[in-house]
């Protein structure tokens, strides 16, 4: 806090002292012109003069000091307040004098602000135990990049506890790089406590009349290695299925074949049982060679190459070339997209397909619309099917409940989407009687519109 300004002229008490003296000279001149006239002998009028000056400095000098000393009191106990002591109290408060209220106003404030200070240290501990208990690492950081709070995840990053490292620098601490950047991303850090990626967010906070930042580090690494691990697992489930489901019966009609040829070396096997496990071991090879061609057609998909693309040439093409059903383009407004012209249509392709393969089983219609939603181009493919039974797996690679599937289509398609920054969602439609629709399902795909100017 500043130093109080001095101003020119004499202080409060000088002008209190010169007051009091005024007050009473016009008194003391009167009394001193009558003791000179009176016939009182010289040397005794003399020594009460002496002693009426002397009375009156004094009593002025007492009148001072009482009205000084309170002010001082006062101006003492509001030093204590800022300083954060608030155990003092005034003497002498009483509503019913002027300075006795000043005092009672003075004990009523230092008991709000001693309350407020309890309040304030119970609120900042429950906010360091909440701090301390997630698993998100918080850091603030005042205007010249200097640490000045951290929570405990904070501490285990850094490696050592917040008494060592208050008031270190952010580039010292390894973390200059939180301070910078658009947020929230993800970032890869180095730290003592901790290796690997973190989800980066960042506020501010006002500390001293000061803008402050606050940092929020998310570990991602351990949940992406829990997630990993998980997609591994299914992946293995999957793969071991329909591998087992090829080779079981490979396995079978082979060991049959095996045993008749041992039973009778000499004579050949009936052409009809050779041709049958032959055919079953073909058949089964041939699964399994489309699941692993299926299987390496996901796990390849190159990255997107981003070209102009209108979409009403796109969905119709798309639209021409369903044969099974007759695919109605209701249309939208013109519009251009910047993706791969490629990938779109086979998304396009799987999700008409997907559309007619259920409108042939209620021997239902499937119609596409396009739109604008917010900022957002939104293309949907409806058809009146028998609706989604299992929404769980809808995007699970490898499920699929049609006997020929690969159970790749829609989650190649959703993969495509989200590579062009989009999404694609799938819901079950109710019945509409004014357009005389019978329910079924609405695939929806979302894509971001290109920037102006490109």
């Amino acid at each position: 806090m500043p130093s109080p300004r001095r101003r020119r002229g004499p202080r409060w008490e000088t002008r209190l002292l010169l007051f009091t003296l005024g007050g009473g000279l016009p008194a003391l001149v009167v009394a001193t012109v009558l003791l000179a006239r009176s016939a009182m002998d010289p040397s005794l009028r003399a020594l009460l003069l002496i002693v009426l000056w002397l009375v009156w400095l004094i009593l002025a000098g007492v009148v001072v000091e009482r009205a000084v000393r309170p002010v001082q009191t006062i101006a003492n106990m509001m030093a204590a307040i800022r300083e954060g002591d608030t155990s003092i109290r005034a003497r002498g408060a009483d509503p019913e004098s002027a300075l006795g209220l000043a005092r009672w106003e003075v004990n009523a404030l230092t008991e709000t602000v001693r309350r407020q200070r309890l309040g304030a240290i119970a609120a900042t501990a429950l906010l360091q135990r909440v701090m301390d208990s997630v698993d998100v690492a918080v850091f603030g950081f005042d205007p010249e990049h200097r640490l000045r709070l951290v929570n405990g995840e904070g501490e285990r990053l850094l490696g050592k506890p917040s008494e060592r490292s208050l008031g270190l620098e952010a580039a010292w601490l390894g973390l200059a790089g939180t301070l910078s950047g658009d947020t929230p991303r993800l970032i890869e850090l180095r730290l003592p406590g901790s290796v690997g990626r973190w989800e980066l967010r960042r506020g501010q906070y006002i500390q001293d009349g000061r803008p402050n930042d606050l940092v929020f580090l998310t570990d991602l690494s351990r949940a992406l290695r829990e997630e990993e691990r998980e997609a591994w697992l299914r992946l293995i489930r999957v793969l071991s299925h329909e591998i087992n489901n090829s080779l079981a019966p490979i396995q079978s009609i082979a060991g049959s074949l095996r045993t008749q040829i041992q039973r009778s070396p000499t004579s050949p096997l009936p052409e009809r049982d050779l041709d049958e496990g032959l055919g079953i071991i073909e058949t089964r090879a041939r699964s399994l060679a489309r699941f692993m061609h299926a299987y390496a057609r996901l796990a390849r998909l190159p990255k997107p190459v981003l070209a102009s693309l209108e979409v009403d040439p796109w969905v119709r093409r798309v639209a021409a070339l369903e044969t099974r059903v007759p695919v109605e383009v209701l249309g939208g407004e013109p519009v251009t997209l910047s993706a791969d012209s490629d990938q779109l249509e086979q998304l396009l392709i799987n999700l008409v397909r997907n559309a007619a393969d259920a409108a042939l089983e209620t021997a239902g219609r499937v119609w596409i619309d396009w739109g604008l939603a917010k900022d957002a181009f939104e293309l949907r493919v409806h058809d009146e099917g028998p609706g989604l039974a299992d929404t769980a797996n809808l995007f699970v690679p490898f499920f699929t409940t049609k006997p020929e599937g690969t159970g790749i289509g829609l989650a190649l398609s959703r993969q495509i989407a989200e590579a062009h920054g989009g999404t694609l969602a799938l819901e079950n439609r109710g019945a509409d009687s004014a357009a005389k629709r019978r329910p079924g399902c609405t695939a929806v795909i979302r894509l971001p519109l290109p920037e102006p100017g490109r």
